[in-house]
């Protein structure tokens, strides 16, 4: 019996360790020690609908502005083809606006969910888009790369 008295101890000892968990008043949990160590923040959340490929075009004059991970690919009827790198995506409400540079030129592309017309199809999009381009503003509409509004669909 002697033999069976140390792991009864143990036993109870586990026992009430596992009971002895922080409660307050009424048995809800307690909160933490003021000296307790922070608890690791959750990850951020995607940007919602913004957090996937977004394409913007506009008329007068014609370009398309393509955001694909961390690159903005601006293209016009003339070349030279703008790439903006780093492109940082920042959300509020409706609104996605990325951030990037091409060389020294800033580049900003905001896009907002509202009903948006071409004016020159039928096409119907989701978004309207604003492109900043240094000093140039263009403005059109804006659509995820997945179901980007075609001529006939």
């Amino acid at each position: 019996m002697s033999r069976l008295r140390p792991i009864a101890v143990l036993f109870a000892s586990a026992l009430m360790l596992a009971a002895c968990g922080q409660e307050a008043p009424g048995g809800a949990d307690a909160p933490p020690p003021a000296d307790a160590p922070p608890e690791a923040a959750a990850p951020a959340e995607p940007a919602g609908q913004y957090a996937v490929d977004f394409g913007a075009r506009g008329t007068e004059p014609f370009w398309r502005a393509d955001v694909k991970g961390t690159t903005i690919t601006i293209t016009r009827p003339e070349p030279p083809e703008v790439v903006a790198t780093n492109a940082a995506l920042g959300t509020s409400g409706t609104t996605g606006t990325w951030t990037a540079q091409a060389g020294t030129t800033p580049v900003v592309l905001t896009v907002t969910q509202a009903a948006c017309s071409d004016g020159m199809s039928d096409l119907k999009y989701d978004y309207t888009a604003e492109l900043r381009e240094g000093d140039v503003v263009l403005k059109g509409c804006a659509f995820p790369l997945s179901a980007e509004p075609r001529e006939g669909e």
